[in-house]
């Protein structure tokens, strides 16, 4: 065991951004992966690791890595309208041959770019849990170990999310045959997640949570049964994500999805409603009353052409929500934050959109909202403050975008301009995980996920 003095490590930056706003000439101390003090306007001291620009790390509050495989094998247009669910029939043939130790290679290459993206914790919405028959494997958590070991291949910080997911459609429709390695009954997927805490105990703060993956694939019985297994974790599920989906839902139940569920479920800060694209003004402001985190994923809404969150009527009712990469079709914490405020141009025929009030920063206030909510979603404290874990990024205040600028506009160059270019290191609990924009394990990884895919892909 070593000691607090010889554990500590200290870091200096000449501006930083705190939980109440950018300070000034920061010195920070690091101590076993927690921060242990914070003292702005200080001198730098012999010892300090030095830099200019300091961020807290972005949680990712929805991921579905084995996605990351079939990333671009899906643009090629059919016979028909394209659309979510003709793009689900490319992902099940895609998941229909992965092995254990190919989920685990594509996944950590999924996390060593969510971490040179400035994205440091991932919530990943797990629900490939039997092998390619279906059957389950000895080991009830086998898929979620490969998880696990690709979140310390990474060194990203995890927060689990097993999915519980029984039906093909509302009101109890039998799965499908693509649906077979996700299939699962109550006391199964008890014992999976009993299998799945054990597994994770051993990666350094990681979170285990539940994910009711959807109204189509849960009854409202299991809805019920499924809540008292979250504990004091996260519980996520998908809601409204297409217009086809809220159509069925009423056509089953005569109530929208969102309106469904807060009507019969304690929905709460625990909870994170995932996309909830599509919704009446009046879910909108019940959703936001509720305390719950809409997760937001405009990259792959974008990509799947689901249509645009009501962001600034929720954000004006005092809405929380967070971002993820979701299909990590492509990874890039900046591009899902300019995409979210772009979206709501385009929509409204404005500009500065997400702003929350004149003369604010767009992108800080976007910035932030995101870290909080992402963070609240994924069951950890946010920012960058006293007993928090270090998890920090650094920009390279030599980048063109960002020579000369005030503080106050930093992440509106960063997200509007500069983009991901600009990140040059990343520390996960005060330990260098990118350095000069690159993961410093992105060549074996890499190597490994291209031996995967030549598998997969064949």
């Amino acid at each position: 065991m070593i000691d607090d003095a010889e554990a500590q490590r200290t870091f200096h930056f000449g501006q930083m951004l705190l939980p109440d706003g950018w300070a000034q000439q920061v010195r920070m101390g690091v101590t076993d992966g927690l921060i242990s003090f914070v003292i702005p306007g200080a001198a730098p001291q012999p010892g300090d690791a030095r830099h200019a620009i300091g961020l807290p790390g972005m949680p990712n509050l929805h991921s579905h890595a084995f996605q990351r495989g079939m990333a671009g094998l899906a643009e090629l247009r059919g016979p028909g309208d394209d659309s979510f669910w003709t793009w689900r029939e490319i992902m099940y043939r895609f998941v229909d041959r992965i092995a254990p130790d190919q989920l685990r290679a594509v996944a950590a290459l999924a996390y060593v770019e969510m971490l040179e993206s400035g994205f440091t914790r991932v919530g990943e919405f797990h629900y490939l849990h039997h092998d390619p028959a279906g059957a389950a494997y000895a080991d009830p958590a086998e898929l979620s170990q490969a998880i696990f070991a690709a979140a310390a291949d990474s060194g990203i910080a995890l927060t689990h999310l097993p999915v519980f997911y029984a039906h093909a459609g509302f009101g109890g429709a039998a799965p499908t045959a693509g649906q077979r390695r996700f299939v699962h009954g109550i006391d199964s997927f008890a014992a999976l997640l009993d299998a799945a805490r054990v597994g994770a105990s051993a990666l350094p703060d990681a979170v285990v949570g539940i994910a009711p993956h959807s109204l189509r694939a849960v009854t409202a019985d299991e809805l019920a049964q499924l809540q008292p297994l979250a504990g004091t974790g996260p519980i996520h599920i998908h809601i409204a994500e297409q217009v086809k989906e809220v159509d069925d839902c009423v056509a089953w139940s005569g109530k929208r999805p969102v309106e469904w569920l807060l009507d019969h479920a304690a929905i709460d800060a625990r909870w994170c409603l995932v996309h909830a694209t599509h919704m009446t003004g009046a879910e909108t402001r019940a959703l936001a009353r509720s305390g719950a985190v809409a997760g937001l994923c405009p990259i792959t809404e974008a990509n799947l052409g689901d249509g645009l969150f009501p962001a600034a009527d929720f954000q004006a009712a005092g809405g929380r929500f967070g971002i993820g990469s979701d299909s990590n079709v492509l990874i890039d914490m900046t591009e899902e934050l300019r995409l979210l405020e772009y979206g709501q141009r385009l929509f409204a025929r404005s500009r500065n959109v997400m702003a929350a009030a004149p003369g604010r920063s767009t992108g800080q206030d976007l910035f932030e909202a995101a870290l909080r909510g992402g963070a609240q979603a994924l069951g950890m404290p946010s920012g960058l403050a006293v007993g928090h874990v270090a998890d920090m990024v650094s920009l390279d205040a030599n980048h063109p975008t960002l020579a000369g600028r005030p503080a106050g506009s930093l992440l509106d160059g960063l997200l509007f301009a500069a983009g991901r270019g600009a990140i040059d290191r990343v520390w996960r609990r005060g330990e260098v995980v990118v350095e000069g924009g690159r993961h410093v394990a992105r060549d074996r990884v890499a190597a490994r996920y291209r031996q995967a895919l030549a598998a997969l892909v064949a």
